[in-house]
């Protein structure tokens, strides 16, 4: 009888059922004071005029009307470089302690975003929430004395200049709480293992020692790290070492796309339980069985805002149009692909994250990753989202019976015409790509009409290359690095492109 684990259960259940309903929009609206009145007596914080909009009657309106949107380069170049240079209370009060490295999909050179007590204090009570939250998945006791495999970056961060930097997976992980110790894998030793091909099997050789229970990862690292199990041991899928694995946490990208691919590895069905952890903090989380949707954080220290994504508001570089219309979360409605703007306890304001999101559930607030700014192919008037890629992706997986674990595209030039340029990642690459190509278009076709109307003008088709999986992991190993954080980039420009392609070249001489 698992003792331990009907206790830990009891006890979710216990607090659960005490912790106190609240209303999202009440609770946005006292994150906004919160952060203005902390934020006040900062450089930022005189320079907008942070006291005036805390006296206003119209805070939110105010602070939307009088604080311009940033990116990273905008808050680096304008605010955050003064931290690097070791002044204090320029964003947000004092100095932080951590600076979260971050290159996503952009090429090698990191962002460098501030972590501080505060954001890793928010980022804790968001990870006690959905903790609370599993109370409502019904998983049974024994699931909770099963230990957890947290596949992130490496935990041994660097020092520089008096704070420490790495991937906010391995600060995060770094602050593992000493009761929690016995159940994280793959423990320090391994967590610290900077070479992501060494600690993946250091992971396989001690597999076996472990009862792993849960899984946390993003879903292409993980299915590597998986494949490499199952490789090392010799078995046909993880369930014959890891037989009491029920339940994967997913996060950083949509889990759709992953999902024929990653089923192939198990032996029986688990629980997939989506996250929404970036360098900037812990936004969203799967609170219930009965959607794939997250429900944002929206009391603990991160204000947001949302941009409806229409081509009037979007830059080519993915930047918002000064001008640009703002909902808070009391305005938005369902149906409507948002640009995610957040304001956060580490000095971030009005910031644009580079995701894309819409709501599924406006008054439970929940939603779902759409995709990318950066990953908004407009260039001749298909406004194509990766989640309609996504989409289309899906149904060739079915009708062709294969797995595509990853792919790009491009709106490129072939004698004066444009074509939409896929790279579809799978091991089956003898297949027809002239019939891929036209499944392809016809799914995309369905899935967006402005992608129809475009097809009919100055879109003329769609070519596709199938090429092995591995090519996109060394992609990234060649312009990133492998693991932690790393996602592909879904929609390349041409230039960007034009490297890819010299690149794959190479890869398949």
């Amino acid at each position: 009888m698992a003792i331990l684990g009907n206790v830990i259960k009891g006890v979710i259940q216990v607090t659960d059922k005490l912790t106190p309903d609240y209303n999202p929009v009440e609770a946005q609206k006292k994150v906004l004071q919160e952060l203005l009145e902390k934020a006040k007596d900062t450089e930022f914080g005189k320079y907008y005029h942070f006291t005036k909009i805390l006296n206003s009657e119209t805070a939110a309106e105010d602070f939307a009307k009088n604080i311009p949107f940033f990116d990273y380069n905008k808050m680096n170049t304008e605010w955050w470089y003064k931290l690097h240079e070791g002044k204090d209370n320029v964003t947000w009060p004092g100095t932080p302690n951590y600076f979260a490295l971050s290159s996503g999909t952009t090429g090698k050179t990191s962002k460098k975003i501030p972590v501080t007590n505060a954001m890793l204090e928010a980022i804790r009570q968001t990870g006690i929430d959905q903790v609370l939250a599993l109370n409502n998945f019904d998983l049974p006791a024994d699931f909770f004395e099963k230990e957890i495999m947290m596949l992130g970056s490496s935990t041994e961060l660097q020092e520089n200049k008096g704070y420490l930097e790495g991937e906010i997976s391995g600060i995060s992980a770094s602050h593992i709480p000493f009761w929690f110790k016995p159940y994280y894998k793959p423990g320090d030793k391994i967590a610290k293992i900077d070479d992501w091909d060494l600690r993946v099997k250091e992971i396989a050789k001690n597999a076996k020692n472990w009862d792993i229970g849960a899984l946390s990862g993003i879903p292409s690292w993980m299915e590597l790290m998986l494949q490499e199990v199952i490789n090392y041991h010799k078995v046909e899928h993880i369930h014959e070492i890891w037989p009491n694995l029920q339940v994967y946490t997913s996060g950083g990208v949509a889990f759709d796309s992953y999902e024929k691919s990653f089923n192939a590895l198990l032996g029986q069905p688990i629980t997939i339980i989506d996250t929404y952890l970036a360098s900037e903090g812990f936004l969203a989380f799967q609170a219930r069985p009965e959607t794939s949707a997250m429900q944002l954080a929206t009391n603990e220290g991160v204000y947001y805002e949302f941009v409806p994504f229409q081509p009037e508001y979007i830059q080519e570089d993915g930047s918002l149009v000064p001008n640009a219309k703002v909902k808070t979360l009391a305005d938005v409605k369902l149906n409507q692909d948002y640009v995610l703007i957040i304001s956060t306890v580490s000095g971030a304001w009005r910031y644009l994250i580079g995701d894309t999101i819409e709501f599924t559930n406006i008054e439970r607030a929940e939603i779902k990753i759409t995709g990318r700014t950066k990953f908004f192919l407009n260039v001749v008037g298909s406004q194509l989202s990766v989640n309609k890629m996504n989409v289309a992706v899906k149904e060739l997986e079915d009708f062709f019976k294969i797995k595509i674990t990853e792919y790009t595209i491009s709106a490129k030039r072939f004698d004066d015409n444009y074509y939409h340029s896929w790279y579809l990642g799978t091991e089956n690459t003898t297949l027809d790509t002239v019939e891929i190509a036209n499944k392809l278009d016809n799914a995309l076709k369905s899935a967006n009409n402005n992608y129809e109307v475009a097809r009919a003008k100055a879109l003329k088709g769609v070519k596709v290359k199938l090429i092995k999986p591995a090519v996109f992991h060394e992609w990234s190993n060649h312009n990133k690095k492998k693991g932690g954080q790393v996602k592909m980039e879904r929609v390349m420009g041409e230039d960007k492109f034009e490297t890819w392609e010299t690149f794959v070249k190479q890869q398949q001489k």
